[in-house]
């Protein structure tokens, strides 16, 4: 268990402070001191250890509001947030250096140019984060903030009061207040956050809010970031190892009592192998909760009633069997691992996205049955899984689109820091995590330089204009298709000079030879051979 320790009480900003602190944001931005690569690297580092430090009241913290066992906490939120540090660390120069363009980027013809894109950090940005896993998805977007030299003010979740109080102490006494600020709070701190202006605005949630996000953001034509969920479907065929599936996917929905945005919502499974999915799903769950799942110290509660009553009126609506589970202790905010067997794809179970620890369990005649329900219910799910055979995996990721996907197993795509993770369609917009975390807050500036010397190669802009200094600049900077009007590829002098070339070995006889045949086939391709 957490130690003991002690939280402050919720307790809201001030909505008159709000227009300072985000004036603050911005102000702190524009004297510039974020863009030093030593002022991004101080933070880092320092909330590197501010994790560390805080370690016994996150915690506790996580534990009083979402019942999350220490193991939880540490794995999937505290170690995780000290390994972006890390990692942003160890590449942050890298990244935030300028990238030289040439080829294939710029012709050689302007490779005079000195074109390069430079990296800028967008601004002042405002981060939402979420209540089902209030460190990780706060502070991994701040991470990339930092990393990319921007102003931040975090909005951690009201849902989760406990953490919020832990995250404010923590950055106001650990990191640059001037430049990284913390505003806590319900819906009115929120609008009024959202009234401000912001260079970036990253948001994890619920699609409603994140349309109510969007709306607002479009009226000062602010980019946003939305992390939201959908119903994620999992499929299992008959080449599927149905004892490891069942398992994986109940692992799905005990991560954080099943209050991931990116577990499934139903599985879509051969009708054949239903019962035996049932059976080998009861005996994962036996293995697991061998006392129970309620007695068990590893899993975790619904975070309020509301949600409670929500996932407990989707069970109580439902027209399907339940086939596993079905247990549940309000006074606990606790439910159990549920599974239920519906008919109808107008079922609430299937409808609704469960965020909780129940999904349903569909029965289907074959995979074009299985694609054509899950096309149906949610086209652009944050996630799908599907277990089978490697012909089935591919079919299902071309025929489906999702923000992510993991094959023969449970969201394991999104459970690596350093890969991008997103939505799509209607689960979200743009990505995070590893480089993708410096990239969101990024502005990647193109630049040239054109020397003074160079003055002579660029005179064929100037009026008045001559045709014939065109053509001769078309000569060198356009290209030539190799294919004709009906779209069919023609073999011409660059298909033959390739192959050509690769004859004659490595040796200077071999380049020799090499260059002639090229030669003799540039001069078959301009007199028409070949064509």
């Amino acid at each position: 268990m957490a130690a003991k320790v002690s939280i402050p009480e919720f307790q809201a900003t001030a909505l008159d402070d709000i227009p300072g602190i985000a004036s603050a944001a911005r102000g702190a931005f524009r004297v510039h001191k974020t863009k030093k690569l030593e002022w991004r690297q101080l933070q880092l580092r320092k909330l590197y250890w501010a994790m560390e430090d805080y370690q016994p009241q996150l915690l506790a913290a996580l534990m009083q509001d979402l019942h999350k066992s220490d193991f939880e906490s540490i794995l999937m939120e505290l170690d995780w947030v000290k390994k972006d540090c890390l990692f942003m660390l160890d590449h942050l120069e890298k990244f935030a250096k300028d990238e030289k363009l040439g080829s294939p980027h710029v012709p050689a013809t302007y490779s005079f140019m000195k074109f390069r894109v430079r990296k800028e950090p967008l601004g002042a940005v405002l981060i939402i984060g979420p209540y089902n896993f209030p460190v990780q998805l706060l502070l991994a977007p701040l991470i990339g903030a930092i990393g990319a030299g921007c102003t931040a003010v975090l909005k951690p979740s009201e849902l989760t009061p406990a953490c919020a109080m832990v995250i404010k102490e923590m950055v106001e006494k650990t990191l640059d207040t001037s430049a990284i600020a913390v505003v806590n709070g319900a819906i009115p701190e929120t609008n009024a956050l959202m009234n401000e202006k912001w260079d970036k605005i990253f948001f994890t949630g619920s699609a409603a809010v994140g349309t109510i996000i969007a709306k607002k953001a479009a009226e000062t034509l602010t980019p946003v970031v939305l992390e939201l969920g959908g119903k994620n479907p999992a499929f299992i065929s008959k080449n599927a190892n149905l004892a490891l599936a069942a398992k994986r996917l109940l692992w799905g929905k005990t991560v954080n009592a099943g209050q991931v945005c990116l577990s499934q919502n139903y599985v879509l499974i051969d009708k054949d192998l239903v019962e035996t999915f049932i059976t080998f799903l009861n005996q994962a769950y036996k293995e697991m909760f061998p006392k129970g799942a309620q007695a068990s110290p590893d899993l975790g509660r619904i975070v309020n009633q509301r949600h409670f009553q929500r996932l407990k009126k989707m069970l109580d609506d439902t027209r399907g069997r339940i086939v596993m589970g079905g247990g549940m202790d309000e006074a606990d905010k606790f439910i159990e691992p549920t599974a239920v067997l519906v008919d109808s794809v107008n079922d609430p179970m299937m409808q609704e996205e469960s965020f909780g620890p129940i999904f349903s369990i569909y029965p289907v005649n074959s995979l074009d049955e299985a694609i054509n329900v899950a096309n149906t219910v949610h086209r652009t799910p944050l996630s799908l899984f599907s277990f089978g055979s490697k012909a089935e995996h591919q079919r299902i990721l071309n025929e489906m689109t999702s923000g992510g996907a993991t094959l023969n197993d449970a969201f394991f795509h999104a459970s690596v820091n350093t890969v991008p993770f997103g939505g799509v369609g209607d689960s979200g917009w743009g990505a995070y995590r590893g480089k993708a975390s410096f990239d969101c807050f990024t502005h990647f500036r193109t630049i040239s330089e054109t020397s003074s010397w160079s003055e002579k190669l660029i005179a064929v802009r100037y009026m008045p204009f001559d045709m014939s200094k065109l053509k001769m600049l078309a000569r060198f900077t356009n290209g030539k298709p190799n294919f004709d009007r009906n779209g069919k590829v023609v073999k011409g002098f660059g298909y033959w000079a390739a192959m050509l070339c690769g004859l004659g070995g490595k040796s200077a006889k071999g380049a020799f030879v090499r260059w002639m045949v090229v030669l003799v086939a540039h001069y078959l391709y301009t007199n028409g051979v070949g064509n």
